[in-house]
């Protein structure tokens, strides 16, 4: 089975459907105050595809706060996460890593954004 095969059927299993989203993030570490930067490649419900130069262990636990516009402004997502795998991932001149993060803890104010976001609908909520 080759890897396009191995993923078309992840993504036959999957209950949410991924959404590109392509969005900056800062995450930290539980319990370190360091942030970093990373980009969220696609997202679901359950969780995001995240690229990172940086590597991290599987299992690690991550604050994020993503950034995205709404209207004429920023508005952020604020999410707990789990890394639950990871693979070395190059694209032209950048080399780094993949990581598929399962959403640990996230508001129900959050979690309203984060639907609203998937769905491609004009952000409802107060800032």
């Amino acid at each position: 089975m080759t890897k396009s095969d191995q993923a078309r059927k992840r993504e036959d299993r999957r209950k949410h459907p991924r959404v590109v989203l392509d969005l900056p993030l800062e995450y930290r570490v539980t319990n370190i105050p360091n942030a970093h930067g990373a980009l969220i490649v696609n997202g679901s419900e359950m969780g995001l595809l995240m690229e990172s130069v940086k590597r991290i262990l599987i299992g690690t636990n991550l604050k994020i706060v993503a950034l995205f516009p709404n209207e004429y402004g920023l508005a952020d997502l604020e999410v707990s996460a789990q890394i639950v795998w990871t693979e070395p991932y190059w694209k032209r001149d950048w080399r780094g890593y993949r990581y598929g993060l399962k959403f640990v803890s996230i508001t129900v104010h959050d979690q309203r954004k984060l639907r609203e976001l998937l769905n491609g609908q004009r952000l409802t909520f107060d800032r």
